[in-house]
C-alpha cells in the first residue's frame, strides 16, 4: 500500500515538471463614461377645473312585448234592488231533502233554510240581515212538524223501472248432482309376500395381519421395600431471653374525708309576694 502512495506521488510530481510555467494574466480597469447632467424636475402645471359637460339620458326603444297601461275604470255605485228566490230539493232514493228562501226589499234580507240531520230531524234556520248586522234563529233539535206537508210529484225513478227485479230459484228447484258408483276392482287372490331374490354380493378381501415386533422383556425387582432415606437434620430454634419491663410503681391509695351529716342542706324560703289586684273591665 505504501509502495503505492509512493508511486502516485512520483507520477503526479513528473507530470507537474513537464507542464510550462505560464504567467497571470493582467487586464485593465474599466473606463466607464462620465454621468448625464442632472436635470431639473419641472414643476406640474395648474390645470383647470374639467368643464362639467351634461351626459345625455339614454335613449331605450320600447318593448315589443310591453302592456299597455289601462286606466282602472271607475266602480259604479248600484242601489240596493229588491229580490226573492226559493228552491227545494227532495229526493226519496238518494236521501235529498232540503230547502232554502229568501227576500229584500233592498234593505232587509230574510229568509231560512232547511236540512235533514243524519239522525232523520230536520233543523230550521231563520235569519235577518241589514244594516245593523246578521241574527240567525237556529231550532236543531225540532222536526218539521209547524210546516204544512209538500206535495211532492211521485217520482218516476229510471232505476226502478229500467232493471226487472231478479227472480231467484227456491232449493227444491234445484236437481241433485247424480254421483257414479265406485268402479270394482278384484280381490288378490293369494296372501302371501312376494319372494324377491337376495341380492349377491362381493366377498370381502382377506388382508394379512401386521407383525407388531415383541415387547422388551424388561428385568423385574428382587426386592418389594421402598427405599429408606435420611431424615433432614434442621438446625436447632434459636432461644431469644425474655424482655425485662420496669415494675410498676405502687401509689397509695388516697383518702377522702367521710361527710359529718346526712341531712340537706336547708335553702332559705321562698319570699312571699303580694297577690296583683286588677280593675274589673267595665263593658
Amino acid at each position: 500500500m505504501n509502495k503505492f502512495v509512493v508511486l502516485a506521488a512520483l507520477f503526479a510530481a513528473a507530470i507537474a515538471a513537464e507542464l510550462p510555467a505560464y504567467s497571470k494574466p493582467t487586464y485593465p480597469a474599466p473606463a466607464y463614461p462620465a454621468a448625464a447632467a442632472a436635470y431639473p424636475t419641472p414643476a406640474p402645471a395648474a390645470y383647470t377645473t374639467k368643464a362639467a359637460y351634461p351626459t345625455p339620458a339614454p335613449a331605450y326603444s320600447k318593448a315589443s312585448n310591453e302592456q299597455p297601461a289601462y286606466s282602472k275604470p271607475a266602480e259604479e255605485d248600484h242601489p240596493p234592488m229588491p229580490f226573492s228566490f226559493a228552491y227545494e230539493v227532495k229526493d226519496d232514493p238518494t236521501y235529498q231533502d232540503f230547502s232554502h228562501n229568501e227576500n229584500s226589499d233592498g234593505k232587509v234580507i230574510s229568509g231560512s233554510y232547511r236540512v235533514s240531520l243524519p239522525d232523520g230531524r230536520i233543523q230550521i234556520v231563520s235569519y235577518k240581515a241589514d244594516e245593523k248586522g246578521y241574527v240567525a234563529d237556529e231550532r236543531p233539535n225540532t222536526t218539521n212538524t209547524n210546516l204544512p206537508a209538500p206535495a211532492y210529484p211521485k217520482s218516476a225513478s229510471p232505476v226502478e223501472s229500467r232493471y226487472p227485479k231478479p227472480a231467484y230459484q227456491t232449493e227444491d228447484s234445484y236437481s241433485k248432482p247424480i254421483y257414479t258408483t265406485e268402479k270394482a276392482y278384484p280381490k288378490p287372490t293369494t296372501t302371501e309376500k312376494p319372494a324377491y331374490p337376495k341380492p349377491a354380493y362381493p366377498a370381502e378381501p382377506a388382508y394379512p395381519k401386521p407383525a407388531y415386533p415383541a415387547e422388551p422383556a424388561y428385568p423385574k425387582p428382587t426386592t418389594t421395600e421402598k427405599p429408606s432415606y435420611p431424615k433432614p437434620v434442621y438446625p436447632a430454634e434459636p432461644v431469644y431471653p425474655k424482655p425485662s419491663y420496669p415494675v410498676k410503681p405502687a401509689y397509695p391509695k388516697p383518702a377522702y374525708p367521710k361527710p359529718t351529716t346526712t341531712e340537706k342542706p336547708a335553702y332559705p324560703a321562698e319570699p312571699a309576694y303580694p297577690r296583683p289586684s286588677y280593675p274589673k273591665p267595665a263593658y
